[in-house]
């Protein structure tokens, strides 16, 4: 049974209805850059349409101070209104079947969940959608508030998130693989800590890997390392083998961050001294490969080198068509990784794609998700 309530426990026939979805779309000259998240929220918006409600969505867009126009959700409502057959408006600019709001970082108080707000944001609102995975791990007006007030329900991504991602937390088919890269071990180790226990194989690579590879006492040029995490990677690291954490053999190396800079691949414990590491190495990625095609379950989260230089590609590419190749369960997250497949094609070769990084890595984390507990008050 689940904890909560979903769209399938209500009539929403006559009612007005707020949806918390996920907007947060880049913005190019003024227009939305990739309609991706935009995408994704329309079939929730127009199934409540069909069904005889009154919807009004709301969204964050950035980190703006104050009212930005730079971070108005106007292009966002304009791309939304060309991606679908229903009548879409901004804020109190004419009569639509969704009424799109503004950015709701601009009402001062939403990030510290000001109770006056939330009176406001929930007044005239007979139920709540959450439907935005990527921010129910904050506790602000939109994600909190509002709920806490008038009845709510999980929307159809946030249901599909939380019951794809919950695999790898409870009884997860073996073997059991997690591949992580990105910038920072500092973003990802609390995820390492906690399912290491679960896991059969943590892959790591992405500018990460060499924080690790500093740790056991590897030489890793101007590669970046975080100085501080050493200490608890190395604590890490005494605990489990190398068949558990598995860390690259090779990186593509180069003298400079740049697109053109000149690449070479070499064996880790021969990284030059004057070169930065920027890709898992041909023979990391094979070996990768591998333990992700012979998985039953496997989450990936981060590129394994800088993906959008083609240079320094091949690592990303590797572990992707190895991702679609499976036949294991497959979830994707984090907009970096989910940015690598949709470049390569391959996003609709995986099980499940999520839209929520930060979101994703604190469930995986074992945190417990505030926007999400306040959803299962309503079930009780």
């Amino acid at each position: 049974m689940s904890p909560y309530l979903t769209l399938d426990d209500v009539d929403v026939n006559g009612l007005a209805v707020l949806v918390r979805s996920d907007l947060n779309v880049p913005l190019d000259g003024g227009a939305v850059g990739d309609a991706f998240r935009i995408e994704a929220a329309l079939p929730t918006l127009e199934r409540l349409v069909d069904s005889g409600a009154r919807v009004t969505v709301c969204s964050h867009l950035g980190r703006p101070e104050g009212e930005d126009p730079a971070f108005s959700l106007r292009p966002v409502a304009q791309r939304m209104a060309e991606l679908t057959q229903k009548t879409v408006v901004f804020e109190d600019e004419g009569e639509g079947q969704v009424r799109v709001l503004e950015n709701t970082r601009f009402m001062p108080g939403e990030t510290k969940n000001d109770p006056a707000l939330a009176d406001r944001l929930a007044n005239g609102v007979d139920l709540f959608v959450q439907d935005a995975f990527g921010s129910v791990h904050r506790a602000h007006v939109s994600t909190v508030g509002v709920p806490e007030r008038v009845k709510s329900v999980a929307g159809p991504l946030l249901d599909a998130e939380l019951k794809a991602l919950s695999r790898f937390l409870e009884e997860p088919e073996r073997p059991y693989s997690l591949i992580l890269g990105g910038a920072k071990i500092s973003d990802k180790l609390a995820v390492i800590e906690n399912l290491l226990p679960r896991a059969d194989a943590i892959l790591v690579g992405g500018g990460m890997c060499f924080t690790l590879l500093a740790a056991k006492g590897i030489e890793v040029g101007k590669s970046l390392v975080e100085p501080d995490m050493i200490e608890s990677v190395r604590r890490l690291l005494e605990g489990y083998d190398e068949e558990k954490i598995i860390l690259p053999s090779d990186v593509v190396v180069a003298q400079e961050f740049k697109e053109d800079s000149p690449a070479e691949t070499v064996y880790v414990r021969h990284i030059p001294e004057a070169m930065i590491g920027l890709d898992i190495g041909r023979e990391t990625g094979a070996i990768f490969a591998g333990v992700i095609r012979d998985s039953n379950t496997v989450f990936w989260n981060g590129p394994m080198g800088v993906f959008e230089w083609e240079r320094f590609r091949a690592g990303t590419e590797r572990v992707a068509h190895a991702m679609a190749e499976t036949s294991g369960f497959t979830a994707v997250g984090g907009g970096d990784s989910v940015a690598a497949l949709r470049m390569l094609g391959l996003q609709g070769e995986v099980d499940h794609v999520s839209t929520g990084g930060g979101a994703g890595l604190e469930l995986l984390e074992g945190k417990i998700l505030p926007g999400v507990e306040v959803l299962e008050r309503w079930a009780k």
